[in-house]
């Protein structure tokens, strides 16, 4: 994955884009309820970059460029791209809390 946004993140910053996963109808209902208190708590990103100093005190870097991870969904800053344009959110690379590995397309 290429940074085409124009920012570049510094420290432990991490820029990643959104994304709603693909969610196909199916036998089972659920609430609208339930399902806005699964968007409040979480959401899901594409690692777009990486600043410097993230994750310098762990072995092991928890994502890298071009994974899918979590984040809470109030994390960070939002910022508009200054090359393309985009959304974008600038979080704390302690605000990636796991990186998804699989996905069925029923959410």
């Amino acid at each position: 994955m290429v940074n085409e946004s124009g920012l570049e993140p510094v420290g432990r910053a991490v820029l990643v884009t959104t994304y709603e996963p693909e969610r196909r109808s199916g036998l089972i209902h659920i609430p609208e309820t339930a399902q806005d208190r699964s968007r409040m708590a979480e959401q899901r990103a594409v690692v777009v970059a990486i600043g410097p100093a993230a994750w310098e005190d762990e072995k092991v870097h928890r994502a890298k460029v071009g994974d899918k991870v979590l984040i809470t969904n109030f994390a960070g800053m939002m910022a508009k791209g200054t090359k393309d344009g985009k959304p974008y959110r600038l979080v704390n690379d302690r605000d990636i809390f796991c990186k998804i590995v699989e996905e069925s397309q029923d959410g």
